[in-house]
This record gives structure tokens, C-alpha cells and sequence, in this order.
């Protein structure tokens, strides 16, 4: 067994809607199919602020938020064999990562290629989960789309031919799903953004970049590539405004992934919807989470799907709170947010 401190240092949400709070808890030893990560990077997304400021998801507080963190396995539970003491884990868990250590399921875990740092790896595991589950879960209560996922047999550039908008083509998801897009042979693959961003997007596959600021029924009027009407888009900003205008340019029939969980106005029955929770833990996407996890280091290291830029914030768990703030204001562009919660004081 490894020396693993019986304490820990973590952020805290003290109740519903309220304040941050960095305190002392103990660190929990992993049961049967579990392991015992070391958190060497947390990544921050929209979602933790979302949780803080409209009290939703979470029951019981005090709470420890996070969902994208990269670490060192340093204990493992009974039954474990895909991973040992000392190997690195990228992972999407539903368990809290703003602390110094936290519980995964084993299942759950993927190895970190050589090529990936820590901070890179934090960066794409949540931004990973997301997508996956928006373009290619079961179509069922919280699942996804149901599209044939590139790593299936037949879905590598299966959707050659079709057509997919990505709102907020810059953002971590956004960025994730014009890779994935770009692996299942979508085209073209038009994404929204700030037109300092453009050569990023085209970078990883994207054919057209529309100004965020333009008028997007005129900007997509005047694509003549575009082959047929949009049956796929994919909100990754989630705002009533941009679902609102995403679903109003849907072609009947069509697809609309949002990461917003507010309702859409004037929803029609032939258009669908799917939100996006983009979590392994809810027991129905479970199985799925198990197989992205099982072809994710894979994907990473071939550079088939690259991470986004990263910043890391100076001051550890402390530094959440501006963060988050940032995200807040949407004052981040075209990267991830990382903390090193070992660096805090």
C-alpha cells in the first residue's frame, strides 16, 4: 500500500447556492473495483459554476464540484487488474475532483499516453465524455444521438456527405466535437466562432468558420457547398439564444445536441432534442462510458483527437473560484482552465 495521507485539502460548496470554502477531509480508500487518483491537474468547465449559481444536480451539502482531473493511481480496490499503483489515469467520474485525491472506478479509468501531459489530459477527459455521449449514446432518457462511434466497425467516415453545425466551435467541447465530427466523415463541418480562432478550427477539420456575430440563417444561406439541409447540430455554448437560433436553422428531422438545460421555445415534434449531461456515472450511459474509456488512450495517442490549449492557474484549489468566475464571464477562449490541487496552500 502506498503512504497516502489519511487527510486531504479541498474546495467545498457550503450549501446551496453559496459560499466556497477550502478545508480539510479525510482521504477515502477505494472499495471493491475502485482506485485511489492522486490529482495532479483539474480542469474547470462551465457546468461547476452552473451547479454554484442555479443550486441544480446536487442534493447535499456540503459538496465537493469537479469532473475533469488527470492523476496517479495510488491505491487500488479488490478486483482491480486494468490498472496498478503508479500508472496514470485520465478519467471522467462522477466523483468530486476539486480535492487532492479522489475515487474512480476502475472501469472508468483510461491510461495517459507518453504524449499527454497531466494538464493536457485533464483538459480533453471531460470535453471527451461530452461529446461521445452527445454524437454517439443510445438514444435513450440521457443518453445521446445513437450515431455509429468512429472506433465501431463501419464508423470511421460513415457520415461522408452529411453536413454538421457546431456552435462554439472554440470552446473545449466545441473544439472536441469538430474531431470526432472529423472522424466519423461528417462534411462539410461548419463551426461558430471568433474569427481569431478560424485557423485553430480549420486545424482540427473544421471546412467553414461563420463570426459568431453574424446573423447565422444569412451567413449559412450563402454556402453553396453546404449539400443538404442541417440534421445534425451541436450547441456546445448552450445559451436560450443559441438554441434558440440552432433550432430555428434544424432541418426537419433533425438533430439538436445542446449542453443547455433550459427548454427551447415553440419545439416542434419533428425536430429532436437531446441535452447533454454528458456523464458515465447515470447508469444508463454507464456501459458506454466503459467503452469510450477502453478506446480513449488509444485516440489520444495516434493524434486522432488532440487536447485543447491549456492555463494553468497558479494557487491551486484556491484559484477555482476566479476561474470559474472567468468562465462565468465568458472571458476564456480556445482553452482549458487547469489548477494543480497538490500546489495548494
Amino acid at each position: 500500500m502506498s503512504q497516502t495521507p489519511s487527510e486531504q485539502k479541498a474546495l467545498f460548496l457550503v450549501a446551496k447556492k453559496g459560499d466556497w470554502k477550502v478545508d480539510v477531509t479525510p482521504v477515502l480508500r477505494p472499495k471493491a473495483g475502485e482506485v485511489l487518483i492522486r490529482i495532479e491537474a483539474a480542469a474547470l468547465s462551465p457546468f461547476d459554476w452552473k451547479v454554484k449559481d442555479f443550486g441544480i444536480v446536487i442534493t447535499e451539502y456540503p459538496t465537493i464540484l469537479g469532473c475533469d482531473s488527470a492523476g496517479t493511481v495510488v491505491e487500488v480496490g479488490e478486483g482491480v487488474t486494468n490498472v496498478a499503483v503508479g500508472d496514470n489515469g485520465e478519467f471522467t467520474v462522477p466523483r468530486a475532483i476539486f480535492q487532492q485525491y479522489t475515487l474512480a472506478s476502475a472501469d472508468l479509468v483510461a491510461k495517459i499516453p507518453s504524449n499527454l501531459t497531466f494538464d493536457e489530459a485533464a483538459a480533453i477527459s471531460g470535453s471527451a465524455a461530452s461529446v461521445t455521449i452527445g454524437l454517439y449514446a443510445p438514444k435513450i432518457p440521457m443518453g445521446g444521438a445513437g450515431l455509429t462511434p468512429p472506433w465501431a466497425q463501419g464508423g470511421r467516415n460513415k457520415y461522408t456527405g452529411v453536413p454538421i453545425l457546431v456552435i462554439g466551435g472554440a470552446s473545449s467541447i466545441g473544439q472536441a466535437v469538430i474531431q470526432f465530427a472529423k472522424l466519423s466523415g461528417f462534411s462539410p463541418i461548419i463551426a461558430t466562432a471568433s474569427p481569431a480562432n478560424n485557423d485553430l478550427l480549420k486545424s482540427l477539420g473544421a471546412t467553414h468558420v461563420i463570426d459568431r456575430s453574424a446573423d447565422l440563417p444569412s451567413a449559412l444561406s450563402t454556402l453553396t457547398s453546404l449539400p443538404t439541409a442541417l440534421r445534425y447540430i451541436f450547441d456546445a455554448v448552450g445559451q436560450p439564444d443559441t438554441q434558440s437560433v440552432a433550432y430555428g436553422v434544424l432541418a426537419s428531422g433533425g438533430t439538436l445536441i445542446t449542453v443547455g438545460h433550459v427548454p427551447i421555445k415553440n419545439i416542434m415534434v419533428e425536430k429532436e432534442v437531446v441535452v447533454l449531461w454528458g456523464v458515465f456515472y447515470i447508469p444508463t450511459n454507464r456501459r458506454f462510458g466503459v467503452e469510450v474509456m477502453s478506446h480513449l488512450t488509444e485516440l489520444l495517442e495516434n493524434g486522432d483527437i488532440k487536447s485543447n490549449a491549456v492555463e494553468v492557474l497558479p494557487g491551486g484549489l484556491s484559484a477555482i473560484l476566479d476561474g470559474l468566475d472567468r468562465l462565468r464571464k465568458q472571458n476564456v477562449s480556445a482553452k482549458k482552465l487547469v489548477v494543480h490541487p497538490q500546489e495548494t496552500a
